[in-house]
């Protein structure tokens, strides 16, 4: 009976994603309702997942990303990238590196989005009447946020329902290290082969051959921040910290300490009054608590799903009793990936993907001999590719429309992600099979 009740609100919480304009916390919020009072959810599991440490663990970050935002820092170092560029093609990749680095400072693909628009403003306007340049720097900004977002734990928080739901599930834990370790390799190679892709796709050979002068004193002047010189104090205040940060994160398994609390440590030292660099009152304006609500709710629908027996009933009708077996690994994955690349089509939101799709790929993989820590990653390693409509994420609709410059349109969208999206998922798929196993993720 529980499964049923379970199928049922999910199979409507889904329809209420995808087709109406209801906030979507409000849908997550009133389906983990529903579940607590039919009995199918303890009440403790629903607001205890606002407990959990994968929660604090974002909202510390965000209070750091802040402290290192208001800083000045992150622009700083982009602007130093950039500026080394001395052809399209440098411009590209060095843009592509300096978007990577910020997935280990800013969580969340719509907070890194919204610190690069000013640089991307900076350069459209130095690019001059460079109109397809223009254009492809317009599509890379977004596209390598979003691929690039896998590279950590905190880069989406799908990253963050995929591991608690296979913590809950299977007891299988991906912590920031490992998370790190699978991540990063695959956001490098997928975020420049992204950025040249588009190159081909929106430059002319001319263009590219073209030499181009980025300085720093530009951007500075554009983002009305200090980027030339030596450090300020607040900038080397936050550089300092957010080093010690990463490195303490990075070495978890040797101190033993929660990612959770090291980021704990590091937002009340952003915030602290003598070496701080941003009120706490005023970096808990830029948590996005609908976010937080969101993804609480849905890791508790998610454990609904597994512990209900719905995600192994709707699996076993999907691949049929002792059909497992007889699906060969890469099949059952490039399924998989395929299905989770393609899912943004009709649930925009990437948490609300994973919190679908985690459950029933976790259950699925469990039947057919395929390490579920291994489907589940790939699944949403997958899901970092959505830039194929401007509604389909929010940095990309952040860059389809930006006051004083033209940048590309639906049909831009439409030509590079017939491309990039096979491309994205056959990389994954590769690295599911060849990559992640030798870095400790097998497919068994």
């Amino acid at each position: 009976m529980g499964g049923r009740i379970t199928l049922a609100v999910f199979v409507v919480a889904t329809l209420l994603w995808m087709f109406t304009s209801v906030d979507d916390t409000f849908i997550a919020l009133g389906a983990g309702l529903v579940l607590v009072v039919t009995g199918v959810l303890e009440v403790e599991v629903l607001f205890g997942s606002l407990g959990d440490p994968t929660i604090w663990l974002l909202i510390f970050s965000f209070v750091i990303a802040a402290g290192v935002s208001r800083s000045g820092l992150a622009t700083r170092a982009g602007a130093f990238l950039v500026s080394g560029a001395r052809t399209v093609r440098q411009l590209a990749h060095l843009t592509t590196a300096a978007l990577v680095m910020t997935a280990f400072a800013i969580p969340a693909t719509s907070g890194r989005a919204a610190l690069a628009l000013p640089i991307f403003l900076a350069l459209a306007r130095a690019l001059g009447d460079r109109r397809r340049v223009i254009l492809a720097m317009a599509l890379i900004f977004p596209t390598v946020i979003l691929l690039s977002a896998v590279a950590t734990l905190i880069g989406a928080g799908a990253h963050l329902i995929t591991a608690e739901m296979l913590a809950q599930t299977t007891g299988h834990q991906i912590d920031f290290v490992r998370w790190l370790v699978l991540g990063v390799p695959l956001a490098i190679v997928s975020s420049h082969l992204a950025a040249e892709l588009v190159l081909m796709l929106t430059t002319r050979r001319a263009d590219r051959r073209e030499p181009v002068r980025i300085t720093a004193e530009s951007i500075g002047e554009a983002t009305k921040t200090s980027v030339t010189g030596r450090l300020s104090e607040a900038q080397t205040r936050s550089a300092t910290l957010l080093a010690v940060i990463v490195v303490l994160w990075c070495s978890e398994p040797l101190h033993g300490v929660s990612p959770a609390v090291v980021a704990c440590v590091g937002a009340l030292v952003t915030a602290s009054p003598g070496l701080g660099t941003i009120r706490l009152k005023d970096s808990f304006a830029t948590v996005p608590w609908p976010m937080l609500l969101f993804m609480a709710a849905t890791m508790a629908m998610g454990v609904a799903l597994t512990t209900s027996g719905a995600a192994a009933w709707i699996t076993e009708r999907l691949f049929g009793p002792g059909l497992g077996p007889a699906v060969p690994p890469w099949l059952f994955l490039g399924v998989v990936i395929a299905l989770s690349t393609a899912a943004h089509l009709v649930l925009q939101s990437r948490s609300a993907r994973s919190s679908v799709l985690v459950p029933l790929v976790i259950a699925a993989a469990s039947g057919t001999g395929v390490s579920p820590a291994a489907a589940a990653f790939a699944s949403t390693a997958a899901a970092g590719f959505c830039q194929t409509l401007p509604s389909s994420a929010k940095p990309v609709a952040l860059f389809h429309q930006v006051d004083g410059v033209t940048t590309y349109t639906p049909r831009d969208l439409l030509r590079v992600a017939a491309v990039l999206a096979p491309l994205s998922a056959g990389l994954v798929l590769l690295f599911a099979l060849m990559v992640w196993p030798y870095l400790g993720l097998p497919v068994h």
